[in-house]
Protein backbone atom coordinates (compact mmCIF):
# COMPACT_ATOMS: atom_id res chain seq x y z
CA UNK A 1 0.00 0.00 0.00
CA UNK A 2 1.03 3.47 -1.06
CA UNK A 3 1.76 5.89 2.44
CA UNK A 4 1.43 9.31 0.96
CA UNK A 5 1.49 12.09 3.35
CA UNK A 6 -0.74 15.45 3.70
CA UNK A 7 2.30 17.65 1.89
CA UNK A 8 2.69 15.06 -0.56
CA UNK A 9 -0.60 14.26 -1.51
CA UNK A 10 -0.64 18.50 -1.31
CA UNK A 11 2.16 18.49 -4.22
CA UNK A 12 1.59 15.58 -5.90
CA UNK A 13 -2.11 17.21 -6.51
CA UNK A 14 -0.73 20.47 -7.98
CA UNK A 15 1.74 18.74 -9.74
CA UNK A 16 -1.09 16.82 -12.14
CA UNK A 17 -2.80 20.02 -12.55
CA UNK A 18 0.23 22.14 -13.40
CA UNK A 19 1.34 19.28 -15.46
CA UNK A 20 -2.48 18.87 -17.41
CA UNK A 21 -2.82 23.03 -17.70
CA UNK A 22 0.70 23.31 -19.28
CA UNK A 23 0.56 20.54 -21.60
CA UNK A 24 -2.67 22.26 -23.07
CA UNK A 25 -0.60 25.69 -22.97
CA UNK A 26 2.45 24.08 -24.49
CA UNK A 27 0.49 22.17 -27.13
CA UNK A 28 -1.32 25.49 -28.20
CA UNK A 29 1.67 27.26 -28.28
CA UNK A 30 3.36 24.66 -31.00
CA UNK A 31 -0.21 25.01 -32.48
CA UNK A 32 0.03 28.67 -33.28
CA UNK A 33 3.70 28.32 -34.21
CA UNK A 34 2.62 25.90 -36.85
CA UNK A 35 0.03 28.12 -38.06
CA UNK A 36 2.26 31.30 -38.05
CA UNK A 37 4.85 29.17 -40.20
CA UNK A 38 2.27 28.30 -42.17
CA UNK A 39 0.85 31.46 -43.43
CA UNK A 40 4.73 32.85 -43.53
CA UNK A 41 5.24 30.36 -46.15
CA UNK A 42 1.99 30.65 -47.97
CA UNK A 43 2.67 34.89 -47.71
CA UNK A 44 6.01 34.48 -48.81
CA UNK A 45 4.99 31.64 -52.20
CA UNK A 46 2.43 34.40 -52.89
CA UNK A 47 4.37 37.37 -52.90
CA UNK A 48 7.23 35.42 -55.27
CA UNK A 49 4.17 33.25 -57.58
CA UNK A 50 3.25 37.44 -57.95
CA UNK A 51 6.47 38.67 -58.47
CA UNK A 52 7.37 36.23 -61.08
CA UNK A 53 3.84 36.39 -63.15
CA UNK A 54 4.48 40.07 -63.17
CA UNK A 55 8.20 39.27 -64.31
CA UNK A 56 6.82 36.64 -67.00
CA UNK A 57 4.22 39.14 -68.72
CA UNK A 58 7.66 42.02 -68.86
CA UNK A 59 9.58 39.20 -70.47
CA UNK A 60 6.68 38.18 -73.14
CA UNK A 61 6.86 42.37 -73.60
CA UNK A 62 11.05 42.04 -74.46
CA UNK A 63 10.64 39.21 -76.21
CA UNK A 64 7.51 40.48 -79.04
CA UNK A 65 9.85 43.60 -78.96
CA UNK A 66 13.06 41.79 -80.43
CA UNK A 67 11.37 39.91 -82.14
CA UNK A 68 9.66 42.72 -84.27
CA UNK A 69 13.02 44.57 -84.42
CA UNK A 70 14.53 41.37 -85.51
CA UNK A 71 12.65 41.00 -88.44
CA UNK A 72 12.36 44.72 -89.47
CA UNK A 73 16.02 45.34 -89.63
CA UNK A 74 17.59 41.67 -89.35
CA UNK A 75 20.11 42.21 -86.98
CA UNK A 76 21.93 39.40 -85.02
CA UNK A 77 21.57 41.74 -82.11
CA UNK A 78 17.90 41.42 -81.82
CA UNK A 79 18.20 37.64 -82.25
CA UNK A 80 20.79 37.38 -79.66
CA UNK A 81 18.33 39.87 -77.20
CA UNK A 82 15.50 37.61 -78.51
CA UNK A 83 16.92 34.31 -77.61
CA UNK A 84 18.17 36.21 -74.28
CA UNK A 85 14.67 37.20 -73.15
CA UNK A 86 13.37 33.80 -74.23
CA UNK A 87 15.44 32.11 -72.01
CA UNK A 88 15.22 34.08 -69.15
CA UNK A 89 11.21 33.38 -69.74
CA UNK A 90 11.33 29.75 -70.05
CA UNK A 91 13.43 29.71 -66.61
CA UNK A 92 10.57 31.81 -64.96
CA UNK A 93 8.02 29.45 -66.80
CA UNK A 94 9.66 26.15 -65.32
CA UNK A 95 9.89 27.97 -61.70
CA UNK A 96 6.75 29.13 -62.02
CA UNK A 97 5.30 25.07 -62.45
CA UNK A 98 8.07 24.04 -59.82
CA UNK A 99 6.11 26.11 -57.44
CA UNK A 100 2.54 26.18 -58.61
CA UNK A 101 2.46 22.70 -59.51
CA UNK A 102 -1.02 21.45 -61.30
CA UNK A 103 -2.97 24.37 -60.95
CA UNK A 104 -0.49 26.21 -63.65
CA UNK A 105 1.24 23.40 -65.51
CA UNK A 106 -1.59 22.77 -68.27
CA UNK A 107 -1.11 26.83 -69.34
CA UNK A 108 2.57 26.73 -68.52
CA UNK A 109 3.48 23.87 -70.70
CA UNK A 110 0.87 26.10 -73.58
CA UNK A 111 3.32 28.75 -73.34
CA UNK A 112 5.88 26.61 -73.55
CA UNK A 113 4.87 25.49 -77.11
CA UNK A 114 4.08 28.67 -77.97
CA UNK A 115 7.85 30.09 -77.04
CA UNK A 116 8.82 27.20 -79.42
CA UNK A 117 6.99 28.26 -82.20
CA UNK A 118 7.94 31.36 -82.26
CA UNK A 119 11.97 30.79 -82.17
CA UNK A 120 11.24 28.25 -85.31
CA UNK A 121 9.38 31.34 -87.02
CA UNK A 122 12.46 33.62 -86.47
CA UNK A 123 14.78 30.70 -87.64
CA UNK A 124 12.22 30.41 -90.73
CA UNK A 125 12.08 34.33 -91.10
CA UNK A 126 8.47 34.04 -91.69
CA UNK A 127 6.32 37.40 -91.97
CA UNK A 128 4.70 39.35 -89.14
CA UNK A 129 1.16 38.01 -90.22
CA UNK A 130 2.42 34.56 -88.96
CA UNK A 131 3.87 35.75 -85.79
CA UNK A 132 1.11 37.96 -84.82
CA UNK A 133 -0.89 35.27 -83.54
CA UNK A 134 2.21 33.83 -81.71
CA UNK A 135 2.70 36.87 -79.96
CA UNK A 136 -1.00 37.67 -78.99
CA UNK A 137 -1.63 33.63 -77.64
CA UNK A 138 1.75 34.31 -75.51
CA UNK A 139 0.23 37.23 -73.78
CA UNK A 140 -3.44 35.47 -73.73
CA UNK A 141 -1.25 32.67 -71.73
CA UNK A 142 -0.14 35.27 -69.41
CA UNK A 143 -3.21 36.60 -68.74
CA UNK A 144 -4.52 33.24 -68.00
CA UNK A 145 -1.32 32.54 -66.40
CA UNK A 146 -2.30 35.63 -63.84
CA UNK A 147 -5.71 34.15 -63.05
CA UNK A 148 -4.61 31.26 -62.38
CA UNK A 149 -1.96 32.31 -59.92
CA UNK A 150 -4.33 34.50 -57.87
CA UNK A 151 -6.79 31.19 -57.80
CA UNK A 152 -3.97 29.46 -56.30
CA UNK A 153 -2.80 31.99 -54.13
CA UNK A 154 -6.98 32.39 -52.65
CA UNK A 155 -6.75 28.74 -52.21
CA UNK A 156 -3.68 28.57 -50.06
CA UNK A 157 -5.59 31.21 -48.28
CA UNK A 158 -8.80 29.12 -47.55
CA UNK A 159 -6.45 25.94 -46.97
CA UNK A 160 -4.35 27.63 -44.04
CA UNK A 161 -8.09 29.11 -42.67
CA UNK A 162 -9.33 25.80 -42.69
CA UNK A 163 -6.25 24.50 -40.84
CA UNK A 164 -6.82 27.59 -38.63
CA UNK A 165 -10.18 26.48 -37.70
CA UNK A 166 -9.92 22.83 -37.40
CA UNK A 167 -6.65 23.50 -34.92
CA UNK A 168 -9.29 26.07 -33.01
CA UNK A 169 -11.63 23.28 -32.38
CA UNK A 170 -9.03 20.79 -31.63
CA UNK A 171 -7.06 23.00 -29.51
CA UNK A 172 -10.64 24.03 -27.63
CA UNK A 173 -11.08 20.48 -27.13
CA UNK A 174 -8.09 19.46 -25.85
CA UNK A 175 -7.84 23.16 -23.24
CA UNK A 176 -11.37 21.80 -22.02
CA UNK A 177 -10.21 18.37 -21.89
CA UNK A 178 -7.44 19.70 -19.56
CA UNK A 179 -9.47 21.93 -17.37
CA UNK A 180 -11.62 19.14 -16.68
CA UNK A 181 -8.81 16.87 -15.65
CA UNK A 182 -7.45 19.42 -13.48
CA UNK A 183 -10.52 20.50 -11.98
CA UNK A 184 -11.30 16.41 -11.41
CA UNK A 185 -7.81 15.88 -9.88
CA UNK A 186 -8.48 19.09 -7.56
CA UNK A 187 -11.82 17.86 -6.68
CA UNK A 188 -10.39 14.04 -6.02
CA UNK A 189 -7.21 15.49 -3.93
CA UNK A 190 -9.59 17.96 -2.45
CA UNK A 191 -11.73 14.91 -1.02
CA UNK A 192 -8.77 12.68 -0.36
CA UNK A 193 -7.54 15.51 2.02
CA UNK A 194 -10.68 16.94 3.38
CA UNK A 195 -12.58 13.89 4.38
CA UNK A 196 -9.33 13.03 7.00
CA UNK A 197 -10.23 16.53 7.81
CA UNK A 198 -13.29 16.36 8.88
CA UNK A 199 -13.40 13.33 10.19
CA UNK A 200 -10.71 14.83 12.91
CA UNK A 201 -13.57 17.71 12.99
CA UNK A 202 -16.44 15.41 14.10
CA UNK A 203 -13.40 12.89 16.43
CA UNK A 204 -12.71 15.69 18.74
CA UNK A 205 -16.13 17.10 18.66
CA UNK A 206 -17.33 13.70 20.18
CA UNK A 207 -13.84 14.09 22.53
CA UNK A 208 -15.39 17.27 23.76
CA UNK A 209 -18.52 16.33 24.42
CA UNK A 210 -17.06 12.95 26.34
CA UNK A 211 -18.38 10.20 23.60
CA UNK A 212 -15.74 8.10 24.13
CA UNK A 213 -17.93 4.63 22.63
CA UNK A 214 -17.00 5.08 19.51
CA UNK A 215 -13.41 4.63 18.04
CA UNK A 216 -11.41 6.98 15.97
CA UNK A 217 -11.21 6.22 12.53
CA UNK A 218 -8.72 8.81 10.13
CA UNK A 219 -8.25 7.64 6.49
CA UNK A 220 -6.50 9.35 4.00
CA UNK A 221 -2.12 10.77 4.01
CA UNK A 222 -0.27 8.89 5.69
CA UNK A 223 0.40 11.64 8.48
CA UNK A 224 -3.44 12.41 9.53
CA UNK A 225 -4.19 8.20 10.01
CA UNK A 226 -1.35 8.81 12.63
CA UNK A 227 -2.79 11.50 14.38
CA UNK A 228 -6.06 9.46 14.11
CA UNK A 229 -4.60 6.87 15.67
CA UNK A 230 -3.05 8.86 18.49
CA UNK A 231 -6.87 10.67 19.40
CA UNK A 232 -8.03 7.49 19.07
CA UNK A 233 -5.26 6.56 22.20
CA UNK A 234 -6.48 9.59 23.66
CA UNK A 235 -10.11 8.81 23.35
CA UNK A 236 -9.18 5.69 25.75
CA UNK A 237 -7.07 7.14 27.71
CA UNK A 238 -10.04 9.72 27.95
CA UNK A 239 -12.10 7.26 28.68
CA UNK A 240 -10.23 5.49 31.24
CA UNK A 241 -9.53 8.39 33.48
CA UNK A 242 -13.77 9.18 33.35
CA UNK A 243 -14.27 5.54 34.41
CA UNK A 244 -11.27 6.10 37.02
CA UNK A 245 -12.83 9.52 38.09
CA UNK A 246 -16.99 7.83 38.01
CA UNK A 247 -15.39 5.00 40.36
CA UNK A 248 -13.94 7.41 42.71
CA UNK A 249 -16.89 9.69 42.95
CA UNK A 250 -19.16 6.86 44.03
CA UNK A 251 -16.83 5.21 46.27
CA UNK A 252 -16.15 9.03 47.93
CA UNK A 253 -19.82 9.17 48.14
CA UNK A 254 -20.74 5.76 49.38
CA UNK A 255 -18.14 6.42 52.09
CA UNK A 256 -19.84 10.44 53.04
CA UNK A 257 -23.03 8.23 53.07
CA UNK A 258 -21.98 6.04 55.99
CA UNK A 259 -20.99 8.67 58.23
CA UNK A 260 -23.83 10.99 57.22
CA UNK A 261 -26.26 8.79 57.98
CA UNK A 262 -25.10 7.73 61.61
CA UNK A 263 -24.42 11.82 62.12
CA UNK A 264 -28.37 12.03 61.39
CA UNK A 265 -29.24 9.39 63.39
CA UNK A 266 -27.70 11.07 66.11
CA UNK A 267 -28.93 14.31 65.34
CA UNK A 268 -32.20 12.73 65.36
CA UNK A 269 -31.59 11.20 68.63
CA UNK A 270 -30.28 14.52 70.43
CA UNK A 271 -33.49 16.39 68.72
CA UNK A 272 -35.83 14.01 70.78
CA UNK A 273 -33.97 14.39 74.07
CA UNK A 274 -33.11 10.17 74.29
CA UNK A 275 -29.94 11.05 76.29
CA UNK A 276 -31.13 13.77 78.46
CA UNK A 277 -33.00 16.87 78.21
CA UNK A 278 -31.30 19.80 76.10
CA UNK A 279 -31.07 23.76 77.01
CA UNK A 280 -32.10 25.87 74.83
CA UNK A 281 -28.26 26.97 73.30
CA UNK A 282 -27.83 23.14 72.96
CA UNK A 283 -30.92 22.82 70.57
CA UNK A 284 -29.93 25.57 68.54
CA UNK A 285 -27.00 24.05 67.95
CA UNK A 286 -28.41 21.04 67.13
CA UNK A 287 -30.73 22.77 64.40
CA UNK A 288 -27.51 23.86 62.88
CA UNK A 289 -25.86 20.55 62.95
CA UNK A 290 -29.29 19.58 61.53
CA UNK A 291 -29.53 22.11 58.62
CA UNK A 292 -25.71 21.28 57.88
CA UNK A 293 -25.98 18.19 57.45
CA UNK A 294 -28.77 17.79 55.08
CA UNK A 295 -27.31 20.58 53.03
CA UNK A 296 -24.26 17.74 53.06
CA UNK A 297 -26.58 15.35 52.03
CA UNK A 298 -28.18 17.36 49.58
CA UNK A 299 -24.97 18.24 48.01
CA UNK A 300 -23.69 14.62 47.91
CA UNK A 301 -26.83 13.50 46.05
CA UNK A 302 -26.63 16.29 43.32
CA UNK A 303 -22.96 15.06 42.65
CA UNK A 304 -23.93 11.88 42.37
CA UNK A 305 -27.16 13.35 40.07
CA UNK A 306 -24.72 15.50 37.83
CA UNK A 307 -21.78 11.86 37.40
CA UNK A 308 -25.27 9.82 36.75
CA UNK A 309 -25.64 12.58 33.91
CA UNK A 310 -22.16 12.80 32.31
CA UNK A 311 -22.29 9.00 32.17
CA UNK A 312 -25.90 9.03 30.48
CA UNK A 313 -24.86 11.82 28.08
CA UNK A 314 -22.68 9.23 26.38
CA UNK A 315 -25.61 6.92 25.32
CA UNK A 316 -27.94 8.46 22.79
CA UNK A 317 -31.29 6.84 21.73
CA UNK A 318 -32.23 8.79 18.67
CA UNK A 319 -35.69 8.65 17.20
CA UNK A 320 -38.22 10.78 15.97
CA UNK A 321 -40.54 12.51 18.22
CA UNK A 322 -43.30 14.50 18.55
CA UNK A 323 -42.34 17.63 20.16
CA UNK A 324 -45.64 18.73 21.14
CA UNK A 325 -46.28 15.50 23.07
CA UNK A 326 -43.23 16.06 24.72
CA UNK A 327 -43.22 19.51 25.96
CA UNK A 328 -46.76 18.63 26.98
CA UNK A 329 -45.36 15.83 28.74
CA UNK A 330 -42.76 18.10 30.69
CA UNK A 331 -45.00 20.67 31.54
CA UNK A 332 -47.66 18.05 33.22
CA UNK A 333 -45.15 16.20 35.34
CA UNK A 334 -44.29 19.97 36.93
CA UNK A 335 -48.69 20.53 36.71
CA UNK A 336 -48.29 20.49 40.74
CA UNK A 337 -45.93 22.50 41.36
CA UNK A 338 -47.33 25.28 38.63
CA UNK A 339 -50.23 25.47 40.51
CA UNK A 340 -48.88 26.15 43.73
CA UNK A 341 -46.75 29.68 42.28
CA UNK A 342 -50.03 30.44 40.32
CA UNK A 343 -48.18 30.23 36.84
CA UNK A 344 -49.42 30.30 33.91
CA UNK A 345 -47.28 27.87 30.84
CA UNK A 346 -47.47 28.34 27.12
CA UNK A 347 -46.32 25.69 25.23
CA UNK A 348 -45.80 26.93 21.51
CA UNK A 349 -44.61 24.20 18.55
CA UNK A 350 -44.56 24.67 15.04
CA UNK A 351 -46.80 22.70 12.36
CA UNK A 352 -44.25 20.38 11.26
CA UNK A 353 -43.57 19.43 15.37
CA UNK A 354 -41.27 15.76 14.40
CA UNK A 355 -37.42 15.85 14.89
CA UNK A 356 -34.93 13.32 15.26
CA UNK A 357 -33.63 13.38 18.70
CA UNK A 358 -33.10 11.71 22.22
CA UNK A 359 -36.84 12.00 23.87
CA UNK A 360 -35.40 10.92 27.23
CA UNK A 361 -32.18 13.31 27.20
CA UNK A 362 -34.83 16.19 25.93
CA UNK A 363 -36.74 15.74 28.59
CA UNK A 364 -34.32 15.96 31.12
CA UNK A 365 -33.28 19.09 29.82
CA UNK A 366 -36.44 20.68 29.58
CA UNK A 367 -37.89 19.63 33.24
CA UNK A 368 -34.60 21.45 34.49
CA UNK A 369 -35.34 24.32 32.77
CA UNK A 370 -38.78 24.97 33.39
CA UNK A 371 -38.17 24.00 37.08
CA UNK A 372 -35.92 27.00 37.55
CA UNK A 373 -38.42 29.42 35.65
CA UNK A 374 -40.57 27.73 37.66
CA UNK A 375 -39.16 28.68 40.82
CA UNK A 376 -37.95 31.72 39.64
CA UNK A 377 -41.19 33.16 38.26
CA UNK A 378 -43.10 35.63 40.43
CA UNK A 379 -46.79 34.40 41.22
CA UNK A 380 -49.46 34.93 38.73
CA UNK A 381 -46.52 35.04 36.20
CA UNK A 382 -45.99 33.15 32.48
CA UNK A 383 -43.55 31.05 31.35
CA UNK A 384 -43.22 30.05 27.75
CA UNK A 385 -42.06 26.85 26.48
CA UNK A 386 -41.44 27.07 22.72
CA UNK A 387 -39.83 24.97 19.69
CA UNK A 388 -39.08 26.16 16.87
CA UNK A 389 -37.00 24.83 13.40
CA UNK A 390 -34.55 27.03 11.59
CA UNK A 391 -31.97 27.08 9.41
CA UNK A 392 -31.18 23.18 10.04
CA UNK A 393 -31.76 23.49 13.53
CA UNK A 394 -34.09 23.22 16.19
CA UNK A 395 -34.44 25.59 19.20
CA UNK A 396 -35.79 24.73 22.37
CA UNK A 397 -36.60 28.11 24.51
CA UNK A 398 -38.17 28.44 28.13
CA UNK A 399 -38.38 32.19 28.85
CA UNK A 400 -40.01 33.69 32.16
CA UNK A 401 -40.98 36.90 33.53
CA UNK A 402 -38.37 36.52 36.88
CA UNK A 403 -35.35 38.49 37.83
CA UNK A 404 -33.62 36.80 35.28
CA UNK A 405 -29.59 36.16 35.95
CA UNK A 406 -27.02 38.72 36.33
CA UNK A 407 -24.63 39.47 34.31
CA UNK A 408 -21.66 38.89 36.43
CA UNK A 409 -23.08 35.33 36.63
CA UNK A 410 -23.98 34.75 32.96
CA UNK A 411 -20.73 33.51 31.75
CA UNK A 412 -20.76 30.86 34.85
CA UNK A 413 -24.66 30.21 35.43
CA UNK A 414 -23.66 26.43 33.69
CA UNK A 415 -21.14 25.39 35.76
CA UNK A 416 -21.88 22.98 38.69
CA UNK A 417 -22.34 24.22 41.92
CA UNK A 418 -22.90 27.50 40.49
CA UNK A 419 -26.20 29.60 42.00
CA UNK A 420 -26.67 33.05 40.76
CA UNK A 421 -26.72 36.16 42.98
CA UNK A 422 -30.36 36.82 42.33
CA UNK A 423 -32.80 35.10 44.52
CA UNK A 424 -36.18 33.49 43.51
CA UNK A 425 -39.18 34.61 44.95
CA UNK A 426 -40.14 31.48 47.09
CA UNK A 427 -38.29 29.74 49.21
CA UNK A 428 -36.66 26.91 47.04
CA UNK A 429 -33.55 24.38 48.06
CA UNK A 430 -31.35 23.74 44.94
CA UNK A 431 -27.82 22.96 44.78
CA UNK A 432 -26.48 24.24 41.51
CA UNK A 433 -26.36 21.28 39.21
CA UNK A 434 -29.19 21.55 36.97
CA UNK A 435 -28.20 23.30 34.26
CA UNK A 436 -24.80 21.90 34.35
CA UNK A 437 -27.11 18.36 33.61
CA UNK A 438 -28.36 20.44 30.77
CA UNK A 439 -25.65 21.54 29.11
CA UNK A 440 -23.66 18.00 29.36
CA UNK A 441 -26.94 16.07 27.97
CA UNK A 442 -27.06 19.11 25.07
CA UNK A 443 -23.59 18.35 24.29
CA UNK A 444 -23.76 14.87 23.94
CA UNK A 445 -26.68 15.29 21.48
CA UNK A 446 -24.82 17.59 19.09
CA UNK A 447 -26.12 21.06 20.52
CA UNK A 448 -25.29 23.95 22.18
CA UNK A 449 -27.28 26.08 25.11
CA UNK A 450 -26.99 29.67 25.74
CA UNK A 451 -28.71 32.54 28.06
CA UNK A 452 -29.88 35.10 25.92
CA UNK A 453 -30.22 38.99 26.47
CA UNK A 454 -33.77 39.52 27.89
CA UNK A 455 -35.46 42.85 29.06
CA UNK A 456 -37.11 40.78 31.86
CA UNK A 457 -36.90 37.69 33.29
CA UNK A 458 -34.33 34.48 32.23
CA UNK A 459 -34.14 33.58 28.23
CA UNK A 460 -32.43 29.73 27.81
CA UNK A 461 -32.05 28.65 24.09
CA UNK A 462 -31.08 25.23 23.48
CA UNK A 463 -29.68 24.34 19.78
CA UNK A 464 -30.08 20.77 18.11
CA UNK A 465 -28.97 19.89 14.85
CA UNK A 466 -31.62 18.41 12.52
CA UNK A 467 -29.67 16.13 11.10
CA UNK A 468 -28.66 13.63 14.03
Amino acid sequence: MIRISFRQGMLLGFAVIVLLLSGAALQSWLVLERLVEQSRQTSEQAIALTAEIQELGERTVDIERSARQYLLLDDPVFRQRFDEHLAQSLALVDRLDAQAGDSLSSMLGGWRMVAGALRSSLEQKLGKAELAPLLTRLVELNGLIKEAGQRWIESRNKQVLKDLDANRRHLGLQIALALGGALLAATAMGWWLVRPLRQLEQAIGRLGASRFDEPVLVGGPVDLRRLGKRLDWLRLRLAELESDRERALRHVSHELKTPLTALKEGIALLREEVPGPLAGNQREVVDILQHNVGGLQQQIESLLSLNAAAFEARRLNVGKVNLGKLLSSVVQRRELHVQSRQLKVLVETPDDNHALLDAEKMAVVLDNLLSNAIDFSPEGGEIRLLARHAERAWYFECIDQGPGVAAEDAQRIFDPFVQGQRQAPSLRRGSGVGLSIVRELVRAMGGSVSLLPAAQGAHFCVELPDDQ
